[in-house]
């Protein structure tokens, strides 16, 4: 008790010294964890700015289709019918974007006899919530895959899945173990949530203070407890193999370029890699009209448009 008092009310000089840096401390911990939980709710709950169109006049003619994701929640996509039968390449934005910053691509492969279709993961775009940096967003692809292969004027067994980093590392959590998902396109992808997570948090540049780092990957997997005994991607690599994978990195992205990389070492074959100067989302109207055009020819070698059930 004579200890809790000196310490409530210092009366020696190294009583006041250790108080004082006893406060410090305190102090130094309450101020690291509001920096870390403020910068992990911006990582996590982006600003939105969902874009508006007008189906009725925006070119090949999508529907609207809706699926219920995990938890009950709808989810509203585009359809871009192709050939009625054909396969159903589905194209996943990524973080900070939306369904509509992939629109020339879906249009792209329509254009070339496949359906396709776009949806906004959680966080994103018309999407409400907060993201998970891949674990309920893959969920979500399942989700939208199985509503899919409803459809009769599709071929249910046969799914083809484009992404970029977010909807890169969705689409090929999504395609292992799924029989239905014959081909992939990785455009920067990571193996694990924590890995973009850890980017991002350098990329702010509150990573260089102390312990931010470790307190906003607490904060993520605390946020995300139920997912803490998925493995990494790359350990269930197996099930991909005999699966097409073209694997994409861009200079301008290098750490999640080294991750790509990695992910193609480990990965079974068949696989391809190639890289590109920019990301997607940054490209010149011509660099993405020839970046398109390998998407397009991945899939027309591995996943031909021909009519089937």
């Amino acid at each position: 008790m004579a200890v809790l008092s000196e310490l409530r009310y210092p009366t020696t000089r190294l009583a006041k010294a250790f108080s004082g840096l006893l406060a410090l401390f305190l102090f130094g911990v309450v101020s690291v964890a509001t920096i870390s939980g403020s910068l992990l709710y911006q990582i996590l709950k982006p600003a939105r700015t969902p874009a508006t169109f007008d189906l009725n006049v925006m070119m090949g003619h999508p529907t609207s289709f809706s699926f219920v994701v995990p938890g009950g929640t709808k989810h509203e996509g585009w359809f871009f019918p192709g050939l009625r039968g054909a396969p159903t390449v589905i194209v996943s934005h990524g973080y900070l974007s939306q369904r509509a910053d992939v629109l020339t691509l879906a249009a792209a492969l329509q254009e070339h006899e496949f359906n396709s279709f776009v949806f906004d993961y959680t966080g994103h775009g018309s999407s409400a919530g907060v993201t998970t940096l891949g674990y309920t967003e893959t969920g979500e692809l399942r989700a939208a895959i199985q509503a899919l292969a409803g459809r009769d004027d599709i071929d249910p067994k046969r799914f083809g899945l484009w992404g970029v980093d977010l909807g890169a590392h969705a689409s090929l959590a999504a395609a292992i173990g799924d029989p239905r998902v014959v081909a992939v396109v990785l455009d920067n992808v990571y193996d694990s949530p924590q890995q973009i997570l850890k980017i991002k948090v350098k990329q702010s540049g509150l990573g260089a203070l102390p312990f931010v780092s470790r307190f906003c990957a607490f904060g993520f997997e605390m946020l995300n407890y139920s997912y803490r005994e998925t493995p990494p991607l790359s350990a269930r690599f197996a099930a991909m193999r005999n699966v097409p994978k073209l694997f994409i990195a861009t200079d301008d992205a290098p750490a999640l370029a080294h991750e790509t990389e990695q992910m193609f070492a480990k990965a079974p074959d068949p696989k391809l890699l190639t890289r590109e100067r920019v990301s997607y989302r940054d490209m010149s109207d011509e660099d993405r009209r020839t970046y398109e055009s390998e998407i397009v020819n991945f899939f027309l070698q591995y996943i031909p448009p021909t009519a089937g059930r």
